[in-house]
C-alpha cells in the first residue's frame, strides 16, 4: 500500500474534477495543486523543470482542452492541451520514478455501440477532441507506471459552495429556478460523480492496482433525459413532464460530431476491488449537499 506521506502534484487543479481530487488526497498526503497559473503543461520545459523541482511520487493530471467544438477550429491548441502536453508530463514522470494519472474521455469512441464500452474495445475518434483525448491516452501509457482512465458526463462539486459545472449543473439550475431544462434522449452515458471518481483514483494509487486503462464510471447507465427525470424526482419536483424537453443530436448543430451511445463498463476497475457505486447513489448524495448549502 501507498505510504501515508506520499507526495502528489495535481495539475489543472482548480477545475471541476481537479478541485475533487485536491481534497480527496489531501487527506494524508503530501498535496502541491498547481493550476494553469501556477503550470501550463502545454510548456514542456515548465513541466520538466517543476516535476523535478517537486520530486513528486504521484502526478495527478486534470488539465486538458475541453472545447469539444472548438477543438474543430483550433485542433493545435486541442492537441497541446490533451496529447503533447500529456507526452511532457509522462516524460517528467518517467525521470522522476513518479506515478502518472492521467483522465480520458468516452469521446474516443464512435458511440455506435449497443453494450457499454470496456477497456478491450477499439477506440473510433469521430473528432479532433475525441482524437486528441485518445492520442493523450497512447502518451500517457507511455510513462513506466500509468493509469488512464476513463471518465464521462462528469458532475458534482468537491465541496459544498463551490460551482457546480457541466451539462448536469445546467439542468439543475433550470429545475431550481422553475425553467424547463432541454435535455439529451438519444444519448446514454455513465455519468461520474467527481467525488466517487477521486475517491476511486485515491485508492487506485493507494492499492497499486496494475498499471493500465481502466473506466472509472458511476456504475449503471442511462439518457440523458432520464437522468434530469431522477434528478428532478430527487428534488421533490413533480411536473417533470413540463419541465423537461427532450431534443436529439440531430436538432443540434453541433461543430463536432457527438456519440450517442456512450456508456462504459466499470467491470474491469471493479475485478480490482474498486466498485463504483451506481449514478442514482452518486444522485442522492451530490443533491444532499445541493440541499445542505442551497447552492444555485
Amino acid at each position: 500500500r501507498c505510504r501515508p506521506d506520499v507526495r502528489v502534484a495535481v495539475t489543472g487543479a482548480q477545475g471541476q474534477l481537479g478541485a475533487a481530487i485536491v481534497e480527496e488526497f489531501s487527506r494524508g498526503h503530501d498535496i502541491t495543486p498547481l493550476a494553469r497559473a501556477d503550470l501550463d503543461i502545454t510548456d514542456d520545459r515548465a513541466v520538466g523543470e517543476t516535476i523535478a523541482r517537486l520530486g513528486p511520487d504521484v502526478i495527478i493530471n486534470c488539465a486538458g482542452y475541453n472545447d469539444v467544438d472548438g477543438a474543430e477550429d483550433h485542433p493545435i491548441e486541442a492537441l497541446n492541451g490533451n496529447a503533447f502536453g500529456v507526452r511532457g508530463l509522462a516524460r517528467a514522470a518517467s525521470h522522476a520514478n513518479a506515478v502518472l494519472v492521467h483522465y480520458s474521455s468516452d469521446f474516443v469512441f464512435d458511440g455506435e455501440a449497443s453494450a457499454p464500452r470496456t477497456e478491450e474495445d477499439r477506440p473510433n475518434p469521430r473528432s479532433v477532441y475525441a482524437a486528441s483525448k485518445l492520442l493523450g491516452e497512447w502518451f500517457a501509457l507511455d510513462a513506466p507506471r500509468s493509469y488512464v482512465l476513463r471518465v464521462e458526463s462528469l458532475f458534482g462539486r468537491a465541496s459544498a459552495g463551490r460551482p457546480a459545472k457541466g451539462s448536469a449543473a445546467v439542468i439543475l439550475k433550470a429545475l431550481l429556478a422553475d425553467d424547463q431544462a432541454r435535455v439529451f434522449e438519444d444519448r446514454t452515458i455513465s455519468p461520474t460523480y467527481v467525488l466517487d471518481a477521486a475517491r476511486a483514483t485515491r485508492r487506485i494509487v493507494e492499492q497499486q492496482v496494475a498499471p493500465g486503462l481502466y473506466h472509472c464510471v458511476n456504475s449503471d447507465h442511462c439518457t440523458w433525459l432520464e437522468f434530469a427525470a431522477e434528478l428532478a424526482r430527487q428534488l421533490g419536483i413533480e411536473d417533470v413532464g413540463t419541465r423537461l424537453v427532450p431534443i436529439r443530436l440531430e436538432d443540434m448543430n453541433f461543430r463536432a460530431s457527438r456519440p450517442e451511445y456512450c456508456a462504459l463498463s466499470n467491470a474491469k476497475l471493479a475485478a480490482c476491488g474498486i466498485v463504483m457505486p451506481t449514478w442514482q447513489d452518486a444522485l442522492r448524495r451530490y443533491v444532499r449537499t445541493v440541499r445542505e448549502d442551497g447552492a444555485r
